[in-house]
């Protein structure tokens, strides 16, 4: 019953008769706006009509071809990378972190040697350091008599200091800047300084050629280090970089040494990064404890998290809020924690699979560096007389830096697309266009037209299958011959 009443519908009312249907083929041939079908129906020489469909056939494979070479391409994610150079009337001065490359007080360690091995492992966190086994006996000793030591106290109070003595001269854009004005931080050189760090107002450049003047004391004869560990030299290193983000000096720090003056050229770099799979950068990474992303940021956070996991403790060098490890944690658990991050690959930075990938945005500060010895004659006199020092103490310690901005310009270079979704849809209608003289009206022609004829051909099959068999009770709905032959004389 309910099938036979499906298939009478669908014979009268959804399944049209043949000749209705050729009317319907011819009706699409002649009005649709997809170029040369027409020709092949309505041409009288069959020569024609077979070059038409030739003609017809060609343009729409190198359609087809073309279109799927540019959806081949743009998948492929391409980009561009486009450099502009922006001219200005301000720009931002950066950050600029200073350290003496000798870290502690010489009578706070000369009967205390093995704080320079203490202070390479808390600072293993930042620069991997290959600790030799012929130290690691006396090291032990010490740590296993001084567990209530702290290294961070002991660096703050006995390590490199800035003040008036050894910061002589200060002037940015012709106002004096004082000790003050500089912000303490930990690196690997132990004690360090910022100027122009993120907790003061930003401040902005006017004229090219101007920035900030240094003079530094380094007192050779108040500081000293391990020459065995490879501490060799004597002057300051710093490091240029953005106020937002934490010094790094691990290959990017730049070495004045003393009886040098030192002239440093800056540009602003802005680098953008497409986001993946165009780029390597991925925009929803946030930072816990830094207020821009920065892949250094992200490295420091993501040893914070696994070495506070394995040793219950958080070293004072990285950021976050936990329980300050002491002396033993740091030999004991701490170091080899740092060597397994790196031996495993735990904290990776680069790709956007990686840990830390690439940041989306991020500016850096090329310099060129210029050196010439400090001071004549009469300027080492003068300096001599003012600070009641010999002319020998003044070529072996004092350094004077400038930093200034190179012109009052900043480069972009920027990642971009090298093809938009908007520029696909643009290239395939031009090759529609082009070869076949569609659009996306002839789309949607073609695509009613064939799903017409794939519902006429599905009502066909449906009728021309065969009846569904009855499993609810073979006995009582098995058709008698009579009853079969009614229902083949029905069909």
């Amino acid at each position: 019953g309910i099938l036979e009443k499906i298939r009478l519908c669908l014979i009268k009312k959804l399944l049209p008769d043949w000749e209705d249907r050729r009317k319907y083929h011819e009706e699409f041939a002649s009005s649709t706006s997809f170029h040369g079908v027409h020709n092949i129906v309505h041409r009288q020489s069959k020569a024609r009509r077979v070059l038409w469909l030739l003609v017809v056939a060609g343009c729409l494979a190198t359609a087809v071809w073309q279109i799927c070479s540019h959806f081949i391409y743009y998948f492929s994610w391409p980009t561009t990378t486009t450099m502009v150079v922006q001219y200005v009337e301000q720009v931002k001065f950066p950050a600029v972190t200073f350290c003496n490359l000798n870290r502690f007080q010489a009578h706070a360690v000369s009967n205390l040697k093995v704080i320079f091995l203490i202070w390479n492992i808390v600072s293993a966190i930042l620069q991997k350091f290959a600790m030799e086994d012929k130290y690691s006996e006396e090291l032990n000793n010490f740590l296993l008599g001084n567990q209530n030591f702290s290294i961070k106290d002991f660096t703050r109070k006995n390590g490199f200091y800035l003040n008036s003595s050894t910061l002589l001269e200060c002037d940015f854009f012709g106002k004096p800047c004082y000790p003050q004005d500089f912000e303490h931080v930990f690196t690997e050189y132990g004690n360090c300084f910022t100027f122009n760090h993120n907790d003061l107002s930003a401040r902005r450049v006017s004229l090219s050629g101007r920035g900030l003047h240094l003079l530094f004391d380094v007192q050779q004869d108040k500081f000293t280090d391990e020459p065995t560990l490879g501490y060799t030299d004597a002057g300051i290193t710093f490091v240029v970089h953005s106020p937002q983000e934490l010094p790094r000096f691990d290959g990017l720090g730049l070495l004045t040494p003393v009886g040098t003056h030192t002239q440093v050229a800056i540009r602003q770099l802005k680098s953008i990064i497409q986001e993946y799979p165009w780029g390597e950068c991925k925009p929803d990474i946030k930072l816990q404890y830094h207020k821009i992303y920065s892949t250094n940021g992200c490295l420091l956070e993501c040893k914070a998290r696994y070495i506070q996991d394995w040793c219950g403790c958080l070293p004072f060098i990285l950021p976050g809020n936990g329980t300050e490890c002491d002396l033993l944690k740091f030999y004991k658990c701490v170091y080899p924690a740092v060597y397994n991050i790196e031996i495993k690959g735990l904290c990776t930075v680069g790709t956007h699979n990686s840990t830390c990938p690439a940041p989306c945005e991020e500016t850096d500060y090329p310099t060129t560096v210029t050196y010439s010895n400090f001071g004549g004659e009469k300027s080492i006199k003068y300096f001599s007389a003012k600070l009641k020092k010999s002319s020998e103490y003044i070529r072996q310690n004092l350094v004077r830096i400038e930093i200034k901005y190179h012109d009052l310009s900043y480069k972009i270079i920027q990642q971009q697309k090298a093809l938009t979704i908007s520029e696909l849809l643009a290239d395939v209608g031009g090759q529609l266009g082009l070869f076949c003289g569609a659009s996306m009206i002839t789309i949607i022609e073609l695509l009613e037209y064939i799903f017409t004829n794939f519902c006429w051909m599905c009502i066909f099959l449906l009728l021309k299958a065969p009846e569904m068999p009855q499993w609810n009770n073979p006995s009582q709905n098995q058709p008698t011959q009579k009853g079969k032959k009614r229902r083949i004389q029905e069909c």
